[in-house]
């Protein structure tokens, strides 16, 4: 078992496996902290910068595990993670995987680590490796799993961006971190839909997407009354509303537009 005791008056050492953008972004602000820390990644040349900033490089995976009490992940899938730590000894470690997961694979990963001898705290990363290391930016992390793993290292965590713990199911984080992606994918496509009515027809495209970036400011708060916040008034009869829906329709095959995207709107949307 590896010697846990750090001193307090020192930043914390860690690992970090995964060097994408992401990744790097995360090393870098641990590096700027002071932290000790060493870094693995599949690609060599991806180290070179947090080298010349101060990063231990390992030959390999587990050769960095072996390095630090502490392991952080973020890796492209389940199936990275697992691999890159077959080998590695992760007896008396604490693991902390921010790799995008489903909740089933991260409690499946929970008891996997577990059965290796190590302690597991899964994350969702609320954040774009730009808001990495910028509190004003916005960005945060869920964690679940773990409770004890999360307040021992609660100010390490912290350091590339706000920290939310969200209950012991490994996989809370996870689908919370899936469901706020999976809205956000949903705006995006919906952005790109009325983007791709108006682009034949003459209009500014820059304010256009400025009127389209506005329009979904003011609509936001509304959004709260689909995960059981407080319902917003609404007087449009049904009847209204179907033939508003009707028109959106019409209008996309008027424009030459596939109307897949309104479809499955319309049926998500029943029952609601």
């Amino acid at each position: 078992m590896p010697d846990t005791t750090v001193d307090s008056t020192s930043p914390a050492p860690l690992t970090l496996l995964g060097l994408g953008a992401m990744g790097a972004a995360l090393a870098r602000t641990w590096l700027a902290a002071g932290h000790r820390l060493t870094v693995w990644n599949r690609s060599p040349g991806r180290t070179a910068e947090l080298a010349a900033a101060g990063a231990r490089v390992a030959a390999t995976a587990a050769e960095a595990v072996a390095a630090s009490p502490l392991v952080v992940t973020c890796l492209l899938d389940d199936a990275s993670v697992r691999e890159a730590l077959a080998d590695a000894d992760l007896g008396g470690r604490d693991l902390v995987d921010l790799t995008t997961s489903t909740p089933a694979e991260s409690r499946s990963r929970a008891a996997w680590a577990s059965g290796r001898g190590a302690r597991f705290l899964d994350g969702g990363i609320m954040a774009v490796p730009p808001m990495i290391g910028v509190p004003e930016a916005g960005g945060y992390v869920f964690y679940s799993g773990s409770r004890e793993v999360f307040d021992a290292h609660r100010e390490v965590l912290a350091v590339p961006a706000a920290t939310r713990y969200v209950g012991a199911d490994p996989g809370l984080a996870a689908l919370q971190d899936v469901a706020l992606l999976s809205a956000m994918t949903a705006m995006f496509a919906g952005a790109r839909h009325a983007a791709a009515l108006v682009a034949e027809a003459g209009i500014d495209q820059k304010a256009f997407g400025a009127l389209v970036a506005e329009w979904l400011t003011a609509m936001a708060p509304s959004t709260a009354a689909y995960a059981g916040g407080p319902a917003p008034e609404d007087p449009t009869s049904a009847a209204v509303a179907e033939a508003g829906d009707a028109a959106l329709l019409r209008t996309a095959r008027e424009q030459g537009v596939d109307t897949a995207l309104l479809i499955a709107s319309s049926g998500a949307m029943e029952g609601v």
